[in-house]
């Protein structure tokens, strides 16, 4: 439960219609199960203690009866138990009968929610036995006890703020204003449904797409148990659909199943994206409160954790993913030298994989534009730290392109440059280095005045996040196309591209990038190899990108990225390694803000994305000492 996490479990019990004592047993199981799994928001099926499917015997006092007895098994269940319980169950009240879930826990009954919207179509005639549930909340009595029965009951806990509970009933979801849009507006972060939906046909993705759907509508987590197993067979099968759902992402999911589907959600991230949008306001008009307690635990992690954030698992996902991010940015750059009427565009081509991914959508921007790829002019600039590999490799990959290649040495330049300035070149320091990058984007932006064009940028999101960038330098373009492209995802798109490629010489170049080791090519070969790679001085970008997703887009703080990047990533990295690389994306993420300031324009494809214009603000001068005390923090207990 620290860091937001808290267990919850959707179940569907195997139900025999109109056995109540039967039911409750199965009930009465499954909490203890759930308890001794941590669970502390536990949802069972649409009328579970009689079962959904009795038909003209819910108007038998003796079935009322009998669901009552059930209810009293399943608050003794409850009992001890360090959890809320929604079980559902036919409730007769002021000469009405209502569906309803029963909120329970240690004995009590928290409240009764009747369902709002009574179907009354092709195979449902709810309406026959159900009322609609009241305008106003009202009190019933119940297994001795005196509760609220209404649609408009909010259940927060007091000891985690972000956790609130809102309750509705199987067609509630199915409408087109669920009351879950308003007990979201009034505060509710977790919805549960008690739901007895047949199945047929293609019913079981629509289902899918509504639970997932209104999780990320409503910046909430969505717990939707199902009938299954024993309903009656008559006219309907019930699958026991279970679905667990995120803000938009499925994260736990069974059919044609019993028993209990578990993980985790996690209300911190629910409540921070509710408050960076803004869409989903506080106060809880016209809704009752019922608070409860839990106990904070630690709470363990099972659910899934993508180690790669920004790149999809599924391999036609990741493939589809691809092409649409080459499509967006294409599009970008398209309009981009439409409007400026350039004549062509520059980009210079180091043999790496971010000009590599910079040229791939510019050659697409112009197949867009019907234009002749030959007005891309391919900018090659050898230095001191030049491989013949990159630069082969660069000199194919426009050539297979179908671009125009330039070659223009810059070693002379820079080394009357540090005459000038009075640089050694026997100091390799960042001057070195730099002026070397400076030197490059000097000639980019002279050729693009004398073609009339436009200088394409290749610097990734990545190393916008970390400053990697020389300031004025490799920093400058007219156009960065890979600006929220992070670049774990840039490798995956070369992939994507080389993949798809039916020549078969862009394709073995392709694959030759994508095999050389991700350096500026800034310090002079070691007999003939690359010596200076950015992964050995800046971290692993797997590290970097976990460590951006979860800080920047989600607000994390550093102690909860280090458990998570621990979770995902232990199998790569210890303990050690991921604190320190913690630490240094934090201290050059502050530091570096300045680069930021002055980004140059460039699409945004995904999530992420560091624009000054667009999704990020920051001053330069932002101290990160609460961070770093937290770091510090972490380091003292390794």
């Amino acid at each position: 439960m620290r860091d937001g996490f808290i267990t919850v479990a959707v179940a569907t019990p195997e139900v025999a219609v109109a056995d109540c004592a039967h039911n409750a047993q199965a009930t009465a199981d499954l909490i203890a199960q759930a308890a001794d799994r941590g669970v502390k928001v536990l949802v069972l099926p649409e009328l579970g203690l009689t079962a959904y499917t009795c038909g003209d015997l819910f108007l038998q006092p003796t079935l009322l009866r009998g669901a009552e007895a059930a209810l009293e098994t399943v608050l003794e269940a409850t009992k001890g138990k360090d959890l809320v319980a929604a079980v559902g169950l036919p409730v007769a009240a002021g000469g009405c009968l209502y569906n309803c879930a029963a909120l329970c826990q240690n004995g009590r009954i928290l409240g009764l929610v009747p369902k709002v919207h009574v179907p009354n179509y092709s195979e449902f005639y709810e309406k026959r036995h159900f009322t609609p549930a009241p305008a106003e909340t009202m009190a019933v009595t119940l297994c001795g006890q005196t509760v609220p029965l209404g649609a408009k009951l909010l259940f927060p806990c007091r000891d985690i703020p972000e956790l609130v509970l809102g309750v509705e009933i199987c067609e509630d979801l199915w409408v087109p204003d669920p009351p879950s849009n308003h007990l979201a507006l009034a505060g509710a972060t977790v919805l549960l449904n008690l739901s007895a939906s047949n199945e047929i046909l293609g019913k079981a993705p629509y289902r899918r797409s509504l639970v997932a759907g209104q999780s990320a509508r409503l910046s909430a987590a969505y717990l939707y148990a199902c009938a299954g197993e024993g309903e009656s067979t008559t006219d309907l099968v019930f699958s026991g659909h279970d679905l667990i759902a995120e803000n938009g992402t499925i994260l736990a999911e069974q059919r044609f199943e019993t028993g209990l589907l578990v993980t985790e959600i996690d209300v911190q991230k629910l409540d921070q994206e509710r408050r960076r949008m803004g869409n989903v306001a506080g106060g809880c008009p016209g809704c009752d409160l019922i608070p409860f307690s839990l106990t904070v635990t630690e709470t363990k992690l099972t659910r899934p954790v993508a180690p790669m954030p920004f790149v999809p698992d599924d391999l036609e996902h990741r493939a589809s993913t691809c092409e649409e991010i080459f499509h967006l940015a294409a599009q970008g750059l398209k309009k981009r030298l439409r409007h400026t009427h350039a004549a062509g565009a520059v980009i210079g081509l180091s043999g790496g994989l971010d000009s590599t991914l910079a040229l791939l959508i510019t050659a697409r921007a112009f197949d867009l534009l019907g234009r002749d790829r030959k007005d891309i002019l391919a900018v090659t600039m050898p230095c001191f730290g030049t491989t013949d590999r990159t630069l082969q490799n660069a000199l194919t990959l426009a050539r297979q392109l179908g671009a125009e290649i330039r070659t223009v040495p810059i070693g002379e330049t820079v080394q009357s440059h540090f005459r000038d300035i009075g640089q050694s070149m026997d100091d390799h320091d960042v001057t070195f280095e730099n002026g070397q990058a400076r030197e490059r984007t000097q000639v980019l932006m002279d050729l693009a005045n004398q073609n009339g064009g436009l200088v394409v940028g290749t610097g990734d999101l990545s190393e916008l996040a970390l400053g990697w960038a020389t300031y004025n330098g490799d920093h400058m373009s007219m156009y960065g196309v890979n600006a929220s492209i992070p670049k774990t995802l840039v490798r995956h798109l070369v992939d994507y591209a080389a993949r798809e490629s039916r020549d078969e010489a862009l394709t073995r170049v392709l694959r030759d990038i994508l095999d050389t080791p991700v350096s500026p090519e800034l310090l002079p070969p070691e007999e003939g190899q690359i010596a200076q790679k950015t992964e050995d001085l800046v971290g692993p970008y797997t590290l970097h990108d976990f460590f951006l997703y979860y800080a920047i887009r989600w607000a994390f703080p550093p102690s909860k990225v280090y458990r998570l990047a621990r979770y995902a990533l232990s199998d790569q990295f210890d303990d050690a390694t991921i604190l320190h690389w913690l630490q240094t994306f934090y201290r050059r993420f502050f530091t570096q803000q300045f680069k930021r300031s002055c980004l140059p324009d460039g699409p945004k494809v995904g999530s992420v994305t560091l624009s000054p214009r667009g999704d990020w603000r920051m001053p330069s001068d932002a101290v990160r000492a609460l961070w770093q005390a937290e770091l510090d923090r972490l380091e003292a207990k390794q």
